[in-house]
């Protein structure tokens, strides 16, 4: 009902994406939804072309300049490397920024990365959205339940937090100074989370378990939900009980069967038992012992 309220309304901004890949089409189908309209889009891998052509059938597949010269707010959803590079681009071929919304959603970069941009008129916003997107039709209804790393310059805060609420997520203000230091949280929480799983996984299949996702599921959610809740007064297991040989028995296993993941293995039973013993959870011998068995 509300999308359908919302095409009867007439667009507050044209709106143009350079890169309609998974999150470029995504947050362009957003904003339309909101009211805008998104008008061109740069796309060009075919995978890019199907989506831009799916999830925003108004736009016209165009240059980048073409799409900035017909916008009045652009994004750039484009690799975090290739960011900068596309900005000095777009300045070197006199594209007109001029009082042109432009928006990244990388989430490794500040404002600071379309400066080029911003020196030629542009007025530049970080929104990157806390999610993975994996190209399915319902990475549009996930935006609501998500969080966007917000930063912009101090006048245009409220703008961006606008857009943001726009799209039905929750603005959350990112400092420009703190902005790497915010990306390494999320990529060493979401990214290597998905490796631990696929090696779990992997070793249980190793172990003669024919199904791991349905051993490791209510597991591994009762232990996300035990860490958001409680941080590491939701620890369990042999690290948090002191139990040196279970552990030093695991390490013997790994190297028979998966000897690449003892390095990861050992750090992180390192970094769990300084945690635990900090916060007093683990008692001070049981981590010498446990130490002494960690430094394979």
């Amino acid at each position: 009902m509300q999308q359908a309220e919302n095409t009867q309304r007439p667009a507050r901004l044209s709106v143009g994406v350079v890169g309609a890949g998974r999150v470029g089409s995504v947050l362009g189908a957003a904003l339309e939804r909101a009211g805008h309209r998104v008008v061109a889009a740069s796309a060009v891998s075919e995978a890019s072309r199907e989506r831009a052509a799916r999830r925003l059938p108004s736009a016209r597949i165009a240059e980048p300049a073409e799409v900035v010269a017909e916008s009045d707010l652009v994004l750039l959803t484009v690799p975090d490397d290739a960011l900068e590079p596309l900005v000095g681009g777009l300045v070197e071929t006199g594209a007109d920024f001029t009082g042109t919304f432009l928006v990244h959603a990388s989430g490794a970069h500040g404002f600071h990365a379309l400066a080029p941009a911003t020196s030629a008129g542009a007025l530049p916003l970080a929104l990157h959205p806390v999610m993975t997107f994996t190209g399915r039709d319902e990475d549009l209804d996930r935006l609501a339940s998500c969080s966007f790393g917000v930063t912009a310059p101090d006048a245009l805060r409220p703008i961006a937090e606008a857009l943001v609420v726009e799209m039905g997520a929750e603005p959350v203000w990112i400092a420009e100074e703190h902005r790497t230091l915010y990306h390494t949280a999320l990529t060493g929480g979401a990214n290597h989370l998905v490796t631990l799983v696929a090696e779990s996984a992997s070793l249980l299949r190793a172990a003669g378990v024919e199904h791991p996702a349905r051993m490791l599921g209510p597991l591994l959610g009762a232990a996300l939900d035990n860490g958001l809740r409680l941080g590491m007064d939701g620890l369990s297991g042999p690290v948090l009980r002191g139990d040196t040989e279970t552990v030093s028995a695991h390490i013997d296993e790994l190297r028979r069967h998966s000897p690449e993941s003892v390095p990861a293995y050992v750090a992180l039973a390192r970094l769990t038992a300084d945690r635990a013993l900090a916060a007093g959870l683990l008692k001070p011998h049981d981590a010498e012992r446990l130490l002494d068995v960690l430094q394979a």
